[in-house]
């Protein structure tokens, strides 16, 4: 399994730390949320890096992609 692998499975079970969605995974933050962070900007750090990718995968219809990986791997690495 490759570096890009893992931070998908990863991704895909990554929650969100704070705020109003706390505990929610990033997948299934609404998009107008995504988007929002995307006009204020990304927060620095892994969190920033994975809502700018959740928010690229929202924007391009892919966040079926994550749902799947977080069913067939139920657990994060």
């Amino acid at each position: 399994m490759d570096q890009n692998q893992k931070q998908l499975i990863k991704l895909a079970h990554t929650k969100m730390p704070f705020g109003k969605y706390e505990g929610k995974y990033l997948i299934d933050l609404p998009e107008y949320y995504v988007v929002w962070y995307s006009n204020k900007g990304f927060p620095n750090g892994e969190l920033g890096q994975q809502l700018q990718l959740i928010y690229e995968l929202k924007l391009n219809g892919l966040e079926e992609l994550i749902r799947n990986i977080k069913k067939r791997y139920p657990k994060p690495l």
